[in-house]
């Protein structure tokens, strides 16, 4: 399985931005991959933030992501991303990178479906 190391998290004030980077190390993401960012709050289940097909880069949000969050692939250099804008403090979590094989989209692509993970990277949004 690739390795994923993301990297970009921090702390940010309520309203701010941030841009997640999940780079594949040690292999590339096939043409067959689905990559997703996950965010697991403190005491609660990792859920699915964001995802894309490296295929074609058609790209799934789910409610909190929608209007606030962008999810991109650059090909040339293996990496998602994750553009985050107008933060709040529920926002706080710890955010995962993901990838498995292409699937259908979510509740299809969940945690489950993806063989590869990063360590994670936490975002805290507080004043």
């Amino acid at each position: 399985q690739v390795q994923l190391v993301e990297s970009g998290g921090g702390l940010v004030q309520p309203g701010g931005s941030l841009r997640l980077s999940c780079a594949a190390s040690g292999g590339t993401f096939s043409i067959d991959t689905m990559a997703g960012w996950f965010r697991q709050a403190l005491g609660k289940e990792r859920e699915i933030v964001a995802a894309i097909r490296w295929n074609g880069g058609s790209t799934y949000y789910n409610g909190i992501a929608k209007g606030r969050f962008i999810i991109t692939r650059d090909n040339a250099k293996n990496t998602v991303y994750l553009q985050m804008i107008s933060l709040k403090p529920e926002y706080t979590a710890v955010y995962y990178c993901g990838a498995g094989p292409n699937s259908s989209w979510p509740p299809s692509f969940d945690v489950s479906a993806c063989g590869s993970w990063g360590r994670g990277t936490q975002i805290t949004v507080t004043s």
